[in-house]
C-alpha cells in the first residue's frame, strides 16, 4: 500500500505537459477599442463560437480554434479577423462577413479575396 501511495504522489507532483488536440486553423479576433471603438470585435468573437458550432468545426480533423486579442497592430478599419496558418487578414468584419469567412474560408477552404486586406508572404 505504501508503494502505491508513493507512485500516486510521484504522478501528482511530476511535471506534465497539457494535451492539445490537433486543429486545422486558428482564428484571431481583435477585441480592442482602437480599431473598433464600438466594441464590435467582442460581438464577433461571441458570434464566431456559434458559427463554428453550427458548421461543425469545433471537433475532429477540421477543428478550428478561436482566440481574442486586444490588439493586432492595425488599429484602424476594425474589427480585424485573422486566419492562421493561412495568414489571411480581414478588415471591417461584419456579422455577415464573419459568416462568409466561416462557411467559405474555414469550412470550404476558399479565402474571401475581396474582403482580405493582407496575406502573409510565403
Amino acid at each position: 500500500m505504501e508503494a502505491e501511495g508513493a507512485v500516486y504522489l510521484a504522478l501528482m507532483t511530476a511535471p506534465s505537459k497539457p494535451r492539445m488536440e490537433s486543429y486545422s486553423r486558428h482564428v484571431l479576433v481583435c477585441t480592442g477599442s482602437f480599431c473598433s471603438p464600438t466594441a464590435r470585435g467582442r460581438e464577433l468573437y461571441a458570434l464566431l463560437a456559434e458559427l463554428l458550432q453550427r458548421e461543425d468545426l469545433l471537433f475532429g480533423p477540421g477543428r478550428v480554434k478561436r482566440g481574442e486579442t486586444p490588439c493586432l497592430g492595425v488599429c484602424s478599419d476594425g474589427p480585424i479577423v485573422v486566419v492562421y496558418p493561412d495568414g489571411v487578414w480581414y478588415c471591417r468584419v461584419t456579422p455577415e462577413l464573419l459568416e462568409r469567412i466561416v462557411v467559405e474560408h474555414l469550412k470550404g477552404g476558399r479565402p474571401i479575396d475581396e474582403a482580405a486586406f493582407h496575406r502573409l508572404k510565403r
